[in-house]
C-alpha cells in the first residue's frame, strides 16, 4: 500500500514522551495544576435521529423526530445553561464552550450571545452536531464553522472539539489549514502535546473521558454525586504529583446534565473544592496553550 504524503498516523504527528522522563513544565506562579471548564452548547435537528438518547425509544427503534430527547436538550438551552452561567459568574469564573456554529445563527442564540458577553472564550464544535465521518465535506465544515465563529465573536476561534471527540486521519490537517491552533480530541496526557501537521503545528489540550458528565450520567449510569468524588479524587492525585510535575485538569459538562436542578450542586461543589486549594490556575484552554506555546522549548 502506497503511503500518503501527508502525515497522518499517530507517531507521525506526535512523539512518544513519557511523562516520568521529561523536563519539568513550569505553570504561571509556580502553579501546581492548571484546571480548565469546558462547556458543551449544542443544537440539535428534531428531523434527524438525535445526538444521544436518554429515555431508549420502545423496543430500540430509531425514532425521527425524537420528541422526548430532543426536548431534554432543549432543557438545557432554555433553562440549564442559565444555571451553569449563574453558578460560574458567583465565583468570577470563565469556561471554554465548545459550541456548534448553528447556535449562533439560529433559535439558540442568544445562550451564544449571553457567553460572549460573559467573556467565555468560544471553541469550534462543528458546525452542527454530527461526527465529522458523516459530513458530507469535513474540510468545508470545518472551514464553516471557523468562519461562524470568527464572524461572530469578532476574533479567530483557537480551539476545537469534534463532536463525541471524533476525528478521521485527516483532521488536523483540516484544522490547522482552516486557523484552529489546538483540540481536545486527543485525551492522551495530563500535558500538552505539540503535533504537526500538513499546515503547520497544533497542540492537543488535555482532556478527559471520566471526568466528563455525559459518560458518567448518561452512559454509565453513575449516581449524581460519585461525579464529584471522581473529581476530588483526580484532583487530589493530580495536586500532589502536579508538585514535581505540574498537570492539566479538565471539568467537561453539559447544560442539559449538570444543568438540571438536582445535579448543579456537585458541580458548584467541585469548583469550590478546588478553589480552596493553593498553587492551582483556574483558567481557560486558550489561556493554557498560550502559556506552553509561549514557553515550548
Amino acid at each position: 500500500m502506497r503511503k500518503s504524503s501527508i502525515m497522518k498516523l499517530p507517531y507521525e504527528r506526535f512523539d512518544f514522551s513519557p511523562i516520568s522522563q521529561r523536563p519539568k513544565w513550569k505553570l504561571p506562579r509556580g502553579a501546581r495544576l492548571a484546571v480548565y471548564t469546558i462547556v458543551n452548547v449544542e443544537e440539535w435537528d428534531i428531523q434527524k435521529p438525535v445526538a444521544r438518547e436518554y429515555v431508549t425509544s420502545p423496543a430500540g427503534v430509531v425514532t425521527v423526530p425524537n420528541v422526548p430527547n430532543w426536548a431534554w436538550h432543549e432543557y438545557g438551552m432554555r433553562v440549564g445553561i442559565w444555571r451553569l452561567m449563574e453558578s460560574l459568574a458567583k465565583r468570577k469564573l470563565r469556561a471554554s464552550v465548545a459550541i456548534n456554529g448553528r447556535v449562533c445563527e439560529g433559535p439558540g442564540e442568544p445562550v451564544a450571545r449571553a457567553m460572549r458577553d460573559a467573556g467565555w472564550e468560544f471553541v469550534g464544535h462543528g458546525y452542527a452536531q454530527a461526527a465529522l465521518h458523516t459530513v458530507p465535506d469535513q474540510r468545508a465544515t470545518i472551514q464553516q464553522t471557523f468562519e461562524v465563529l470568527h464572524k461572530y465573536t469578532g476574533k479567530p476561534p483557537r480551539g476545537w472539539l469534534g463532536p463525541g471527540l471524533q476525528e478521521t486521519l485527516d483532521t488536523l490537517d483540516y484544522l490547522a489549514e482552516a486557523g484552529f491552533k489546538y483540540v481536545f480530541d486527543w485525551p492522551m496526557d495530563e500535558q500538552p502535546v505539540m503535533m504537526r501537521t500538513a499546515a503547520g503545528p497544533i497542540v492537543a489540550i488535555p482532556y478527559s473521558f471520566e471526568l466528563s458528565d455525559l459518560p458518567m450520567m448518561v452512559v454509565h449510569h453513575h449516581e449524581s454525586s460519585a461525579w464529584l468524588a471522581r473529581v476530588k479524587d483526580q484532583f487530589d492525585r493530580l495536586y500532589a504529583e502536579g508538585a514535581k510535575q505540574p498537570r492539566v485538569m479538565v471539568m467537561s459538562i453539559h447544560p442539559y446534565i449538570t444543568g438540571v436542578p438536582h445535579r448543579i450542586k456537585y458541580f458548584e461543589a467541585a469548583c469550590d473544592y478546588i478553589r480552596k486549594q493553593k498553587g492551582v490556575w483556574f483558567t481557560t484552554s486558550g489561556e493554557i496553550y498560550d502559556w506552553f506555546v509561549s514557553n515550548a522549548g
